[in-house]
């Protein structure tokens, strides 16, 4: 007999969730990380109310700021701005949120260890969860090897200003293949950058110009710092054999925002419903079902953008495709898909422009 029933790898938001779900379902759980929490994460430190609304508990305790206007503008051209009817997002820092939803896991009961390396291949479970992140090791090693693409990204935190206060500012296109954004926290606001792999090298000279449209100096900056961002391949394998791979570690990152925080909660309710279903084949048919056609939409209007920025542009600043982004990013579509009247017609043409522009 196992000693564990479920071993998951990796307490970030993907691990440590699954972790949770399954000690309160009464699974004997190991959740082990290499680094000891609190430790700190390059993360813009959004969580969208969709995703928020995916967790069994309330994250307010680590909420600084709510959001409930959008700022957007083409690379630093057109610009609008819109005002929700309710928060769209709160922001955090992963320092905090991480270590949170570790304590959260240890409560429900899960045997918590950290600063613990581990061989998957020989940890004594009946399940294997793999939540180790996009650098982590552990799904190759258990035959489960996901194809990914890379974007890439840069962010430093700045002092505050009260200018951005409960305001998400997006820049599109500034960067090839990405955005510019800032992000307001507690005490600092979160500048960044991300865009297609081979931008890298130009990443500091974009960050630079998204600090000096804004205002904001540049010699302030603090803890810079990059990171790859993984998006999964159509098709690449989630399950082999007792092994299941959730999170960033499983490429499930959308291609459009960049986001991964919707799909770790998401991916982590899902693996946790197979293991407790004993049908852990099911998760990879779930993930298809629910998170794959969220990837198909990002890749287009990253694409849609890329190619036909001033047209898409143009359809996304339209007060009816503001509503149908809201009802997402609050969770009320599940998919742009779901859209109806007014609000379908607008993200029709922007799939339109998408295809076009080869999605």
């Amino acid at each position: 007999m196992a000693a564990h029933d479920v071993a998951v790898i990796g307490a970030g938001p993907a691990g440590s969730t699954a972790a949770y779900r399954l000690a309160r379902a009464g699974a004997r759980v190991l959740l082990v990380d290499k680094a000891r929490f609190p430790r700190d994460k390059p993360c813009g430190g959004g969580v969208t109310l969709r995703a928020a609304r995916l967790l069994p508990f309330s994250i307010d305790p680590v909420v600084e700021d709510v959001v409930d206007r959008l700022e957007c503008g083409l690379d630093y051209g057109p610009h609008f701005a819109r005002t929700a009817r309710a928060p769209l997002a709160y922001m955090t820092q992963r320092r905090r949120l991480d270590h949170f939803l570790l304590e959260r896991a240890g409560d429900a009961g899960a045997d918590v260890r950290q600063g613990v390396a581990v061989d998957p291949r020989e940890l004594d479970a009946g399940v294997v969860v793999v939540a180790d992140g996009c650098n982590g090791t552990s799904a190759k090693a258990l035959g489960l090897a996901p194809e990914v693409a890379h974007g890439v990204a840069l962010e430093a935190n700045f002092p505050h200003d009260v200018r951005h206060a409960h305001t998400m500012t997006l820049e599109i296109a500034a960067v090839p293949g990405g955005y510019g954004w800032i992000f307001p926290k507690g005490d600092h606001v979160n500048v960044g950058v991300g865009g297609w792999a081979s931008e890298g090298p130009r990443l500091r000279a974009h960050l630079r110009r998204m600090c000096d449209h804004y205002g904001i100096d540049p010699d302030t900056a603090t803890d810079t710092r990059g990171y790859r961002l993984p998006m999964r391949r159509p098709n690449a394998a989630l399950v082999f054999g007792n092994a299941a791979v959730i999170g960033d570690a499983a490429g499930l990152v959308d291609p459009f925002s960049g986001d991964g925080m919707y799909e770790a909660f998401l991916s982590a309710q899902l693996v946790a419903d197979a293991v407790l279903a004993d049908d852990l084949a099911s998760y990879a048919a779930a993930v298809e079902r629910r998170i794959t056609p969220l990837t198909t939409a990002g890749w287009g209007a990253k694409l849609a953008f890329d190619r036909f920025p001033r047209t898409t542009f143009a359809l996304a600043r339209l007060p009816v495709t503001f509503r149908a982004v809201e009802r997402l990013l609050r969770g009320e579509l599940a998919t742009p898909g779901e859209a109806r009247g007014l609000e379908r017609t607008t993200v029709r043409a922007i799939y339109r422009v998408a295809k076009a522009a080869g999605a």
